[in-house]
């Protein structure tokens, strides 16, 4: 079966995973442009085949690893630019201070390891089309499904996957009660 080379050096049709091919480099057994002392010559064939009866190993080609995708040419510089940086991952927020959602459901969260509590969250759409879980501040709240509510960025540190938070006190969201004394 011959290999065939892809782009930088991928074969074609194997998913993209980097595969070992056949050298086409002719093999190391070939000889020089100009004369070759004898004793060099029965050295460098000896030093070939190393089986025990001293023979030539077969006339195969030899086992290649894949070329490495390097740094870049001075020309190919030249022709595409300067490579720009990645611009930031933005969040669900998509790079704004706040935004308004309403609440699809409310959950209650464990926390991880060393804590151990009942976080009060809630699964919002977003007015972006994202629906998220936001944690909900403070002691006490009022939200039900359909409210709307203003979300601000500022993960919990021990929930995972909560990243953001809800706005006390604007839209439907009261403000946190104080206690009676």
């Amino acid at each position: 079966m011959e290999a065939r080379r892809g782009r930088k050096g991928r074969q074609e049709g194997g998913g993209g995973a980097l595969r070992w091919r056949r050298c086409e480099a002719p093999p190391v057994a070939v000889l020089p442009a100009r004369p070759m002392p004898l004793r060099a010559l029965l050295r460098a064939a000896a030093s070939l085949g190393r089986c025990g009866c001293g023979a030539l190993p077969p006339a195969a080609p030899p086992l290649c690893p894949p070329p490495a995708a390097g740094m870049a040419t001075l020309n190919q510089m030249h022709r595409q630019g300067r490579p720009k940086p990645p611009p930031p991952k933005l969040g669900a927020t998509f790079g704004r201070p706040q935004i308004k959602g309403v609440v699809v459901k409310n959950l209650i969260r464990k926390p991880k390891k060393p804590n151990s509590a009942n976080r009060k969250c809630a699964r919002v759409r977003l007015s972006n089309g994202k629906e998220v879980i936001c944690f909900i501040p403070g002691e006490g709240h009022s939200l039900q499904e359909h409210h709307v509510v203003l979300v601000q960025g500022g993960r919990t540190q021990d929930l995972p996957g909560v990243k953001l938070t809800i706005v006390r006190g604007k839209y439907d969201c009261a403000h946190v009660q104080k206690k009676k004394k």
